[in-house]
């Protein structure tokens, strides 16, 4: 019981004697059996995180921030991806908790289906935290960046370069006003009178994952074989942007002088795509580490009341993909 309790950080045990019991543990390369913890009926000292896909050079970074704070706190962490399958997330979600996860952070798109999983592991004690989602009527810590001002912000931009003409890749029609950053792009339109021009909106439907590479390529497709084709496009990721640069250089089109490309995200990528990219910048990594900080304010009793929401700050970063002067003013 002494060493259990030397190992385990619970109970008095003198300095003296936790420093002898994790002096032997070392030598012994002895690790608690967290499965047969799990069977007396205790959660792992593990958190379940829900991703959209490992392909997205952002997921990498927002996992980066993630295990900072667990590793720290000396959690490990659990990963599994939806990719575009609500029935996946949701069965995902309930596996953790089968798997007797101490908590869960949830970074997927919000899904009608996937709220609802949210909201019954909530039921049953389980704290979650959500990064980039907010979960109605649950009571889910949230962390998130502000999509909307970015893309009001990288709208903005194309505008004041002279663009009127202004498309978006990443989401269908239909569905599109369920993203904060089509919001944003939005509003920035009909803030200065320009039509919004359905048939330039293109993309899959909300789905748990994000929008791929693929999805720009067959975005841009789409809008070159149309009668008109807009002169600015705002993608909605770097990943999105890379298929959609590339689609546009196939189709003989020179960014930016004939279609001038923005995007969100400013993933490490984006400084060296061909030409550069006009990106969105968010706290990726730092809101990694704030919702791992939020979840462990929960499993350890820290806060029990309440629903806390956290907005982090974006920015635009200026690069040739729609200003060629980007470079000649520094800023590429």
């Amino acid at each position: 019981m002494t060493a259990s309790r030397a190992i385990n950080g619970t109970g008095y045990v003198s300095a003296e004697v936790r420093k002898r019991v994790l002096r032997a543990a070392a030598t012994l390369q002895y690790r608690p059996n967290m499965l047969a913890r799990s069977l007396k009926g205790q959660r792992l000292h593990a958190v379940g995180v829900m991703l959209p896909d490992v392909a997205n050079p952002f997921t990498a970074e927002l996992v980066e921030g993630i295990q900072q704070v667990l590793d720290g706190a000396g959690y490990s962490a659990f990963l599994a991806t939806a990719h575009r399958s609500v029935e996946m997330e949701s069965s995902a979600l309930h596996a953790f908790v089968d798997h007797r996860v101490s908590g869960i952070i949830v970074a997927t798109r919000g899904t009608e289906i996937g709220d609802e999983a949210i909201a019954e592991i909530m039921r049953h004690g389980v704290p979650v935290v959500t990064v980039g989602r907010p979960v109605q009527g649950a009571r889910v810590d949230f962390v998130t960046a502000d999509h909307w001002h970015g893309a009001f912000e990288a709208t903005l931009h194309l505008v004041q370069l002279g663009h009127r003409k202004i498309g978006f890749i990443g989401v269908s029609a239909d569905q599109a006003n369920k993203l904060r950053r089509f919001q944003g792009y939005a509003d920035a339109l009909k803030r200065h009178r320009i039509p919004l021009r359905k048939e330039w909106i293109v993309g899959p439907k909300v789905s748990p994952a994000y929008s791929t590479e693929q999805d720009g390529y067959e975005g841009v497709m789409k809008l070159v074989h149309q009668k008109q084709l807009p002169t600015a496009i705002l993608c909605r990721n770097d990943y999105t942007a890379i298929g959609a640069l590339h689609a546009l250089r196939q189709s003989g089109l020179r960014v930016p002088q004939d279609v001038a490309t923005a995007s969100f995200d400013n993933t490490p990528l984006a400084a060296f795509t061909t030409p550069p990219l006009t990106s969105v910048s968010q706290p990726i990594a730092e809101q990694g580490r704030r919702a791992a900080e939020f979840l462990l304010d929960r499993i350890e009793g820290r806060v029990k009341n309440g629903r806390r929401e956290l907005t982090l700050e974006c920015h635009l970063v200026v690069r040739e993909s729609t200003d060629l002067r980007a470079a000649d003013r520094g800023e590429a």
